[in-house]
């Protein structure tokens, strides 16, 4: 059972758009979404998977802008002149039941997010991260409140906003890597509550030998490690890893923790 107490029993109806948020490197492409006749409660950052700002991390930013909050997703495979798009035949090449067709759409994918594993990507990916930050930060009716939410590649991210905004209030990980050394962690000023799926065991692991580090570098850090349930299983768009329950679990207690931290 969640120890976080709050359950909010009516959605608010909402309103969505595209934005463009400034930033020395190039403009940054998000979509946004907000409580249509009332005061956020906050600012939140959804952080999409590789497969970027699709219908799936959409309907996320617009549940959480139901629950009260200012949502931005921005498109972290795109700066206005480079896109990583995975295109959709691809993504339903890796679903493929036949090893052949898969193996060909492991090697495409490869290829593709190749530009992403550099150092060069992640320092331009932290910074846009920032200016996503600042811009929700300086929205006055939102009063310096802001957390972060990102699935596998954005939970990645979501880690790497913790450690490099002292400001942020809180941060959930879906599934994402958290590739710090103790004294890097030591920055966190943010209460963390990470997700895992128990049959994702590389990363599975990984939170375990993460751990330690957290407490000894004085982070509150709360990582939840389904049974029966692997890697993206909060994404309803792949029956192979979706599980519904604990989807609708994580969901709960990801409100109930930014309705506890961002008071």
């Amino acid at each position: 059972m969640s120890k976080y107490r709050y359950t909010k029993m009516v959605m608010l109806e909402i309103v969505t758009d595209t934005i463009g948020i400034h930033q020395q490197a190039g403009p940054i492409i998000a979509y946004h979404a907000r409580p249509k006749d009332s005061e956020s409660v906050g600012g939140l950052i959804v952080l999409h998977e590789f497969w970027g700002l699709n219908s799936n991390i959409k309907q996320v930013v617009e549940r959480f802008a139901s629950e009260g909050y200012y949502v931005i997703a921005p498109n972290l495979l795109s700066n206005g002149s480079e896109h990583y798009d995975i295109p959709d035949d691809l993504q339903k090449q890796l679903l493929s039941n036949g090893m052949k067709e898969r193996n060909e759409a492991q090697l495409r994918l490869q290829t593709i997010i190749a530009p992403t594993k550099t150092p060069h990507f992640a320092y331009l990916t932290i910074a846009r991260l920032l200016a996503c930050f600042n811009y929700l930060y300086n929205q006055p009716t939102l009063r310096q409140r802001v957390a972060v939410l990102g699935f596998s590649f954005g939970g990645t991210y979501a880690y790497s906003l913790a450690v490099h905004e002292p400001r942020l209030r809180a941060a959930i990980p879906f599934y994402g890597h958290a590739n710090y050394v103790e004294q890097e962690l030591k920055h966190i000023r943010c209460p963390i509550l990470a997700f895992y799926g128990q049959n994702d065991q590389t990363l599975v692991d990984e939170v375990l030998r993460l751990l330690p580090h957290m407490t000894h570098a004085g982070v509150h850090f709360t990582p939840l490690i389904y049974p029966d349930s692997g890697h993206a299983f909060f994404n309803d768009t792949n029956p192979q890893t979706y599980n519904a329950a604990v989807a609708a679990d994580a969901l709960r207690r990801s409100i109930d923790f930014l309705h506890l931290h961002m008071r």
